[in-house]
């Protein structure tokens, strides 16, 4: 089940915070502006679950002892199920447990929780797609070498 999330003043602020001290990553397919979007999803992630943050190159946030790496889009509209959630290639190699992704409208007004999955289930499920080639159910052209997986292939976050 998809969860719908308000952001606010303090979330923003939050976010703010961590991505002032975060660096640029080698291989990014964004030029380091996505930090705060980044941010404010572990930010929504970590309220959520009341978890621990953790900021390692490897993931995001702790709970119940799973180790949670947090992936953020920007989007235009509320998502659907059949939307792809996306780790890029240059990433599979994160030691983390489980992925949770997160949709952040281009305002930041609203945000929603995917859904989460384990990392070996991910990379058991996802299709590949190399940089250059074009999804053929929305025509977008991959920037990045990465993995795909449909949203409604993902867990509730609980």
């Amino acid at each position: 089940m998809i969860i719908p999330v308000d952001i606010n003043e303090d979330m923003m602020r939050n976010a703010a915070k961590k991505a002032a001290n975060m660096v640029f990553l080698n291989g990014s397919i964004t030029n380091g502006t996505s930090n705060v979007l980044g941010s404010l999803g572990e930010v929504i992630v970590q309220q959520h679950l009341n978890a621990s943050p953790s900021n390692t190159f490897d993931y995001d946030l702790v709970h119940e002892g799973r180790r949670i790496d947090v992936k953020t889009k920007r989007c235009d509209s509320e998502p659907l199920s059949h939307y792809d959630c996306s780790v890029a290639a240059h990433g599979s190699d994160q030691d983390c447990d489980e992925y949770v992704f997160v949709r952040i409208l281009h305002n930041l007004k609203r945000a929603w929780i995917l859904g989460k999955i384990s990392k070996q289930d991910f990379y058991d499920k996802a299709c590949r797609h190399s940089k250059g080639e074009v999804d053929p159910s929305n025509n977008y052209t991959f920037r990045a070498d990465c993995y795909n997986i449909p949203i409604s292939e993902l867990q509730e976050v609980v």
